[in-house]
């Protein structure tokens, strides 16, 4: 008796449920552990009963591993070689993508693009925008000029309709964006909140699967950088793909975050101009300035983006100031990078006059460096400046710098003085071991950072100004 009252009373107890997330518990708390969220939690039923799972119907046999028909997940090309080569070759029927970036950043521009080369009589594509109104898509299409009559679009915000939308035009590829502008009536919340956007994300990754249809999701970030939304659908998509890019230069780059058709280290360059956006096979010529005549303050380096090598300028300028603190300013570096090759230069590479002076540190091209095979391109730029001595044009200098002052080995050495000699450098400064070298270039090994400033060109010693010549009548 008494073990039947007590079943009675767990099962009449209340349960609480989280409006933000839909994170259920048997207790009430103030914050959600699942979405952080503070006072989101409230009382909604009953406690859910413990069930268990009997086993069932299968509906697919187990085969082994060599049986199994491969090409069905075959990736079909985009249209666009520089997607298609983070992707992995194309876009696989069935394949979920998540495409996250900044406001601004060229997403939507990027997508109609792919939507109006990928379509076909035989493979139809369906745009739906969340964000905009058809006859705004439609202008940016006029304008990038991709029309396709193979193209469908729609604007909708309710999960039904983009169902029944995918039940008429039965595409072989959807874009979706964005993701958080879609909502179910039948889930309580925002669109945008966790809850909707796991519920939106769900039945669209099972719409795909099932059409074999792949699909591609757009998804804002926070102001951290980080992608909206439940950490849930990072591990639902197949793919996750980062648009990055300063909204103020012309480079963007798509870099994979998660790729289960291929590799997550390559990168795709774009360039986003007035016309629409374009793909970058042969990017290094963005970060580089052309000049007649070496300046001091400028050195190249050569920087891995994924597998692609890159070859970038690094620039420095040193001033004197007037103010007790002075100021270090960066652009595309790290500032924490360019404060350490500050302290190594006047520690280890006997250069007093940089503390005492205002430092300005940038790239060119809005390419940002941040893996540490830079150091030594920061460090002979910054010493480049500080002496008022220019580095010759053909030379590049990879490696990192420690603490002590010694240059150390860097991943893909060999990738990178390949991609120098074909841009036409001769000479490179590299740590010790580069391996195989190309022909016709000239590689100097440093050990530390003395070794690197010694390698340096001279500057030529002025001649001290001689006093004027008295004249005959006053001698």
């Amino acid at each position: 008796m008494a073990t039947r009252s007590s079943r009675s009373s767990a099962k009449d107890r209340p349960s609480y449920r989280c409006s933000e997330c839909g994170w259920t518990t048997v207790k009430w708390l103030g914050r959600c552990p699942e979405c952080q969220a503070w006072g989101t939690v409230e009382e909604f039923g009953a406690a859910p009963a413990v069930r268990t799972t009997a086993a069932g119907r299968v509906t697919t046999a187990a085969l082994p591993i060599a049986q199994v028909d491969g090409r069905q997940a075959a990736a079909r090309g985009t249209g666009v070689d520089e997607l298609d080569r983070v992707l992995g070759g194309g876009l696989v029927p069935g394949a979920v993508v998540l495409l996250a970036g900044e406001p601004g950043v060229g997403k939507s521009t990027l997508l109609l693009d792919v939507a109006a080369k990928a379509a076909s009589e035989a493979h139809r594509t369906l745009y739906i925008t969340g964000e905009e109104s058809a006859s705004q898509v439609r202008l940016r299409a006029d304008r990038i000029g991709a029309l396709s009559e193979h193209l469908y679009l729609a604007a909708e915000t309710d999960l039904s309709a983009v169902l029944g939308h995918l039940d008429t035009v039965k595409p072989s590829l959807l874009v979706l964006d964005s993701v958080q502008t879609v909502a179910s009536p039948e889930i309580d919340g925002a669109p945008g909140g966790m809850a909707q956007v796991r519920e939106v994300a769900g039945a669209l990754i099972r719409a795909s699967k099932e059409r074999g249809m792949a699909t591609v999701l757009v998804g804002h970030v926070t102001k951290d950088g980080g992608i909206a939304g439940p950490r849930l659908l990072e591990h639902l998509v197949d793919v996750v793909l980062s648009f990055e890019g300063d909204r103020h230069a012309r480079l963007r780059l798509v870099r994979g975050i998660k790729n289960r058709y291929g590799a997550t280290d390559e990168v795709g360059c774009f360039e986003l101009h007035d016309e629409g956006i374009t793909g970058l096979a042969d990017p290094s010529g963005l970060f580089l300035t052309r000049r007649a005549e070496p300046v001091p303050g400028t050195c190249l380096t050569v920087t891995l983006e994924g597998r692609r090598p890159l070859v970038a300028e690094v620039q420095a300028l040193t001033v004197d100031t007037q103010i007790p603190s002075p100021r270090r300013t960066t652009s595309g570096l790290e500032t924490s990078r360019v404060s350490m090759m500050l302290a190594v230069l006047e520690q280890r590479g006997r250069i007093s006059s940089l503390g005492k002076r205002d430092i300005y540190s940038a790239t060119v091209g809005g390419v940002r460096l941040t893996e540490p095979a830079a150091d030594l391109a920061v460090a002979l730029a910054l010493a480049s400046a500080a002496s008022d001595t220019p580095l010759p044009m053909n030379l590049v200098a990879i490696g990192e710098v420690g603490l002590a002052g010694e240059v150390r080995r860097v991943t893909g050495v060999q990738r990178r003085l390949a991609e120098a000699a074909r841009l036409g450098f001769t000479h490179a400064l590299v740590p010790s071991d580069p391996g195989k070298i190309p022909a016709g270039m000239r590689v100097l090994e440093v050990a530390d950072i003395g070794e690197a400033l010694r390698a340096l060109p001279k500057r030529p010693r002025r001649e001290a100004p001689q006093p004027p010549r008295e004249s005959a009548d006053r001698r």
